[in-house]
């Protein structure tokens, strides 16, 4: 696909997360429409995967390990034709009882979804599985993992870090959500993780570093990843929390806030097509 039309897809998928999260009046706007762009790459472009046979042996997968950014994935699994016909009507059922569409991904409620996740530090671990079964078998399909960076003053990350470079497992790509901001404010604030890719080089570990909503370097950085051997790679990825809508962005109030109706209609004003 173009990138003109891979901004497209992304456009729609920031569309689906504010209505989402609009009817369901709550979740977490800012950290899903931060990695929309990275997803729309993913999966418009990147990612093996077929909606029409979800569980093909050879697909790629993607594990969202910070779970919270849910409405991002499934915006997603819809748009690309997981759900089928109906995933649109599921749009409105966010967070309500018996929605597939939970507060943090189910596998065993949604096709598409790799991994269920929502505490956060422990979706590397299951990545790791996931590729190390891989090359066990000798697959030759990718793992794709989000880690949000508040997520990495989590001790369990630095122990699947430590444990997927020890197992050389080169078809593992971690995307570090680099936007700064958790919930209590800026994460250098809170818990500095600072110097990202200098502690994953220290694990031995092949860095790359780019803009998180620039597409050249998205796919560049998904392509270099793919010539590595012998170790796995993290994308560290510079976002902006809430990008895509103006009074969103960069906002920590918009962590895990929903829209009122007054910004739900502005959001969805400044996401029309142009």
């Amino acid at each position: 696909m173009k990138i003109e039309d891979l901004q497209k897809e992304a456009k729609t998928l920031r569309k689906d997360i504010i209505e989402m999260i609009y009817r369901a009046k709550s979740g977490h706007p800012g950290g899903s429409l931060s990695i929309a762009d990275i997803l729309a790459v993913l999966y418009w472009k990147e990612m093996n995967v077929d909606p029409k046979n979800p569980k093909m042996e050879n697909r790629d997968r993607l594990v969202l390990s910070k779970g919270h950014a849910a409405p991002a994935l499934y915006a997603a699994l819809i748009e690309k034709g997981f759900l089928g016909d109906e995933g649109k009507n599921l749009i409105p059922t966010l967070r309500k009882w018996h929605s597939p569409l939970q507060g943090h991904p189910d596998m065993k409620k949604l096709a598409g979804v790799e991994m269920s996740t929502g505490s956060l530090g422990q979706g590397l671990s299951a990545a790791n599985g996931m590729a190390l079964s891989a090359k066990i078998y000798n697959n030759d399909f990718r793992v794709y993992i989000i880690l949000g960076d508040g997520e990495l003053q989590e001790g369990q990350v630095w122990e699947a870090v430590m444990t997927a470079a020890h197992y050389k497992l080169d078809n593992l790509v971690a995307i570090v959500d680099y936007n700064n901001l958790q919930i209590d404010g800026k994460v250098s604030d809170v818990m500095d993780v600072a110097p990202i890719g200098e502690k994953f080089k220290a694990f031995n570990w092949s860095v790359i570093e780019i803009d998180g909503h620039n597409y050249e370097e998205i796919i560049n950085a998904l392509d270099t990843a793919k010539t590595v051997k012998g170790k796995p790679t993290v994308i560290v990825a510079n976002t902006a929390k809430g990008k895509g809508v103006s009074f969103m962005e960069n906002n920590p109030g918009f962590h895990g806030m929903a829209p009122n109706e007054e910004e739900y209609k502005k959001a969805m004003e400044e996401l029309k097509e142009d």
